[in-house]
């Protein structure tokens, strides 16, 4: 039997309750805004466009961020205290419901949006709001993936490159690693076998964006930041001869042709 979201809210007057639902608008994608800055969300929450109104003066707003798909994320419920009256800004004054905090960044549903309109009255929509988890810790999309399903954006992995779980499993493992260049679909391949080995390599791309490579320091650091991304091709145990690794990382170059058509040197 499926719990839906007013099972776990119990909010008693929906008429007054408008849910918003956040997601891309083509420059920013607003769950990289939740893990980052969450105060930044709740203006794109309290937005007014320039003729309609979002929400009134004493209605409850519930906020919920597009995770992936149908899949949302709850991260803020509060009640309307002023009318700005702005269009084409932030245009209210509000105050976060505190009993529901708790569930901010937990609560992920499903939710299959059939209009343009992304504000809806709760009355129309909330029933079609399909509670799929409850998380233990508030919603953070970091957890280590695999190393075969490791692809990060340069600011992603700046994020994570010293998280417990991401640090742990990158320093402990020599490998084989590609970085991609969305923009020219240049590729460069690397290897990892030195002190922390993955870790220590990726976080010298975190630091300068080059790691000491010639070609790419030709390239600006703000350009590999926006445009730069990061997978493991092959991965070894500590424990292996580095002349393995270095053999394979010559046969990837030769595979993908990075020193005739990419970034790799030598």
């Amino acid at each position: 039997m499926s719990i839906n979201l007013n099972d776990i809210l119990k909010l008693d007057n929906l008429d007054n309750v408008k849910i918003r639902f956040n997601k891309s608008n083509g420059i920013k994608d607003p769950i990289t805004i939740f893990k980052e800055n969450r105060n930044e969300l709740l203006h794109w929450q309290f937005w007014n466009y320039s003729k309609n109104k979002s929400f009134y003066e004493g209605q409850v707003a519930i906020g919920f961020v597009k995770v992936e798909g149908d899949k949302w994320l709850l991260f803020d419920i509060s009640i309307i205290t002023k009318d700005l009256n702005k269009h084409n800004a932030v245009g209210y004054e509000f105050e976060t419901i505190k009993e529901f905090e708790k569930y901010f960044g937990r609560i992920v549903i499903e939710f299959k949006n059939k209009a343009q309109n992304m504000v809806r009255k709760a009355n129309s929509v909330i029933n079609n709001c399909e509670v799929l988890q409850i998380l233990e810790d508030t919603f953070d999309n970091d957890v280590f993936p695999g190393y075969e399903n490791v692809n990060l954006s340069w600011n992603d992995l700046k994020r994570v490159i010293n998280k417990g779980i991401w640090k742990t499993a990158l320093e402990n493992q020599k490998g084989i690693y590609l970085i991609t260049d969305t923009k020219s679909g240049k590729m460069y391949v690397g290897s990892a076998y030195g002190n922390d080995m993955l870790h220590g390599r990726w976080t010298q791309y975190i630091k300068n964006g080059h790691g000491g490579n010639i070609k790419l320091k030709e390239l600006e650091f703000d350009y590999i930041k926006e445009n730069f991304r990061y997978s493991i091709l092959d991965i070894y145990k500590s424990t292996i001869d580095d002349k393995v690794i270095i053999n394979r990382e010559s046969w990837w170059k030769k595979s993908l042709m990075t020193r005739e058509y990419g970034y790799n040197k030598n």
